[in-house]
């Protein structure tokens, strides 16, 4: 089995343990081993007093309150979803996934999603979700488009001053290749006209971008010249070639897309093509485009007006 290299925590803490237990926790049935950790998590519960929960409130990233105002919150995004096309389908995504999700679908350690006891994970990434949503209905229909709003939880440390987890605005497209990029072009036009859309209508004067990048996909690079680019050259929201971005190669196919306030100082959104729907429908011909806004930055960048 392969556990990828571990930690120095995870070297300390096995070798602390007899000869072979990592080995036979590994193999218990799914079932037995959450009946042991529930049970090991009662009798750690049962020590808890009320002045331990008061301190881990104050204390720990992963349950402190959010900063943002939900009623703000609660008005942007519901016209965030008022200007969304008639044909996206709107899913309230669970509070977990199946366990594996986040590394499965997308390339990302399960170090950076927080792991529960019933062989879930507590939901990281929305688009990750809505891609496993796109692939099932794929199967009858001919394109499907999606929308969730989700608070996510992250496992990673982004810094003292910021919050684990955060409200979370995504999109996911899938849909048949038809040839030439032509269907990825199409995806794409769609996801970056409505971010134009929401950009320009509620944070117009936090000078927004949108940008874009190639990954070594020369078709892609034709369709955003002769298709993409006369679609939305002329909007509000300028659409900015980024050739030096690296991050995401690996994690996004053909092109990344950024979304950022504050003249490219503030980064707000991400996405881009990925393989998702293809591996999880076993069909090389699937494309699917994700893209995602952080709402809570979004606010933030807001002038009062629009947030009234």
């Amino acid at each position: 089995m392969d556990r990828g290299e571990p930690t120095g925590a995870e070297r300390r803490v096995w070798a602390a343990m007899p000869a072979g237990t990592r080995d036979a926790l590994a193999s218990l049935p799914g079932a037995d081993l959450r009946t042991l950790l529930l049970t090991v998590a009662r009798d750690r519960a049962a020590t808890v007093r009320p002045t331990d929960v008061v301190r881990r409130w104050r204390e720990d990233r992963f349950v402190r309150p959010a900063t943002a105002d939900p009623r703000v919150l609660a008005r942007v995004e519901a016209r965030m979803w008022q200007l969304l096309p008639a044909d996206v389908s709107g899913v309230e995504l669970p509070p977990v996934v199946p366990i594996g999700t986040s590394s499965a679908v997308a390339p990302v350690s399960q170090n950076r999603v927080v792991t529960t006891m019933r062989a879930s994970e507590v939901l990281s990434d929305p688009t990750n979700a809505l891609a496993i949503e796109a692939a099932l209905r794929r199967r009858r229909n001919s394109e499907v488009h999606l929308a969730a709003s989700h608070r996510v939880l992250r496992a990673q440390d982004f810094g003292a001053d910021a919050s684990a987890h955060f409200r979370l605005f995504a999109l996911v497209s899938s849909a048949r290749d038809t040839g030439s990029g032509g269907t990825q072009a199409r995806l794409l036009i769609r996801h970056l006209t409505y971010w134009r859309t929401v950009l320009a209508e509620l944070a117009p004067t936090a000078a927004p971008q949108l940008h874009v990048t190639v990954l070594d996909d020369q078709v892609i690079r034709e369709r955003l010249v002769d298709t993409v680019r006369p679609a939305l050259d002329d909007g509000p929201v300028p659409l900015v070639d980024e050739p030096e971005r690296t991050r995401g190669r690996g994690y996004y196919t053909g092109c990344a897309l950024r979304i950022t306030a504050l003249d490219g100082g503030l980064e707000i959104g991400d996405g881009g093509l990925t393989d998702w729907t293809a591996r999880l429908s076993g069909d090389a011909k699937e494309r699917c485009l994700v893209s995602c806004l952080a709402t809570e930055r979004l606010v933030a960048c807001m002038s009062p007006v629009n947030r009234a």
